[in-house]
């Protein structure tokens, strides 16, 4: 029998990969899509003619209750929210609505149309901010740094706790910073190999950063949506960290894809802007994911240099082509 799965935020840089992984395996796969004047399936366009397009909101219960009866899926990825860290900050209220009680909605919804569908919440590092052991795994007690980071920490209690309350079949995947070609624009890691296509093309003359010396986890996109299917195959459910088990700065990154480029002396173009640094900042993360390697058989495919090669490369590809409307606010995101 196909097993179905319904993915929320699937025109995300996440939500895209899983969809191809799930139709891959033969799954039929549902996408939660919030209406808005101006639809944007860019990064689902090649999988349109194979998913199964619904309507919902993570605002409003009545809508995902709906869509969960309707659908009726085995498999529930909630990885819709409001993930960008500096809008946390301008948008506080609007974060928590979508990235925190937008969870409990979604596990409210099961409870009441399809008790038996396993869920997968899009947890994150920002949760661990104000880092308290080093590395941080599963049981590193959370202290985060931003409006986002506290939403998550919310998504991720609330999942557990339905869990042990109800019984319900549902995992907290702690995902490190996941990138890709798909990564929007105002992600640090898609700003920099951007302007670095764009920079070497002559199309743009200096690159604008915050604080380049905070160090992250990065891995790639592709890699991290198989953890959370395999997190849902398991017998059992429970929470994993996610990571490559490295950590790199802003600046090992920029220099990196700058070199990539050709250009040997990014200096020449960096310029630091005080305007887009963190007002509370979490300064280094690095995953101990070695659960995820033990009991998922999970371990990452695509290294730094690669991940960095490959999106360096997508940007030039694609500013050689057309242009690309910028996005001035721009700080170290994760998640969908």
């Amino acid at each position: 029998m196909t097993k179905k799965a319904l993915i929320t935020g699937i025109t995300g840089q996440d939500g895209s990969y899983l969809a191809e992984l799930l139709l891959e395996k033969g799954y039929e796969v549902y996408g939660l899509i919030r209406r808005t004047s101006a639809q944007n399936f860019t990064r689902i366009k090649h999988l349109l003619d194979r998913i199964q397009v619904i309507s919902g909101d993570l605002m409003d219960q009545h809508s995902i209750t709906t869509a969960i009866y309707e659908t009726q899926p085995d498999e529930v990825y909630n990885l819709g929210a409001q993930s960008f860290v500096p809008t946390s900050w301008s948008q506080p209220v609007l974060t928590g609505e979508i990235t925190a009680l937008g969870v409990t909605r979604m596990l409210e919804a099961i409870r009441a149309a399809k008790r038996d569908a396993r869920f997968y919440q899009a947890s994150s590092s920002e949760m661990f901010g104000n880092v308290q052991e080093w590395p941080q795994k599963e049981e590193t007690p959370f202290y985060p740094r931003s409006p986002y980071g506290v939403a998550k920490v919310y998504g991720h209690w609330i999942t557990v706790n339905c869990r042990e309350s109800y019984g319900l079949f549902a995992c907290s995947g702690i995902l490190f910073n996941h990138e890709s070609p798909r990564r929007g624009l105002e992600f640090v890691t898609r700003k920099v190999t951007n302007s670095v296509a764009r920079i070497s093309l002559g199309k743009q003359k200096e690159l604008r950063l915050g604080n380049m010396d905070v160090s992250r986890d990065w891995g790639y996109a592709g890699d991290y949506v198989r953890a959370m299917w395999l997190m849902l195959q398991q017998d059992q459910p429970d929470d994993y960290v996610v990571g490559t088990g490295t950590t790199h700065s802003v600046r090992d990154f920029t220099e990196l894809a700058f070199r990539h480029a050709g250009i040997d002396d990014p200096e020449k173009y960096i310029v630091i802007d005080e305007k887009m640094f963190r007002p509370a900042e979490v300064n280094k993360l690095l995953a101990d994911s070695s659960k995820a390697r033990k009991v998922l058989g999970w371990q990452p495919e695509v290294g730094f240099e690669e991940l960095i090669a490959m999106m360096v490369n997508a940007d030039i590809e694609l500013e050689s082509s057309t242009g690309v409307e910028r996005q001035e606010e721009t700080g170290i995101g994760e998640s969908p």
